[in-house]
């Protein structure tokens, strides 16, 4: 997708007002968001048919009533929208599907990552600042 385009969208999203777009042309697709503590962030979406099921961490054996949250991207996990924020879950706690589970910065855009089911947390796998792969394990939900 044309880097011009993306800006453009950008632009029309912080005049209309929307907090979201998605945009979708042959197999790509992006989804531009806007949240509170940060600036509008972009994340272009992999094509449908390379989404990947998650691949446990080494240290994490996933039962069969988990659900793994996994990283759409490489870049740098937070669990919250700034150093004096809270952070958007907790183990133990209850998530809606569509809720915030944390930010993933690539190339200084920060791409919301959220949950795709309702559950409650049951692991956090990562720490702020760490690198994450793509497909990687980032939260488990049950």
């Amino acid at each position: 997708m044309d880097i011009r385009k993306v800006k453009k969208l950008m632009e029309l999203l912080e005049q209309s007002g929307m907090s979201e777009i998605e945009i979708v042309e042959d197999k790509e697709s992006v989804r531009i968001s806007r949240y509170s503590n940060t600036p509008i962030a972009a994340s272009v979406v992999a094509p449908a048919e390379a989404a990947t099921k998650a691949t446990p961490s080494e240290d994490s054996a996933l039962t069969v009533d988990d659900h793994p949250i996994t990283s759409p991207m490489v870049g740098t996990f937070y669990g919250a929208a700034s150093l004096t924020s809270d952070v958007f879950v907790k183990t133990g706690q209850h998530v809606k599907q569509g809720d915030t589970i944390c930010i993933v910065e690539a190339m200084k855009i920060m791409n919301q990552i959220e949950a795709d089911q309702s559950g409650t947390v049951t692991e956090i796998l990562c720490t702020d600042g760490d690198a994450v792969e793509f497909g990687q394990t980032l939260v488990v939900i049950q």
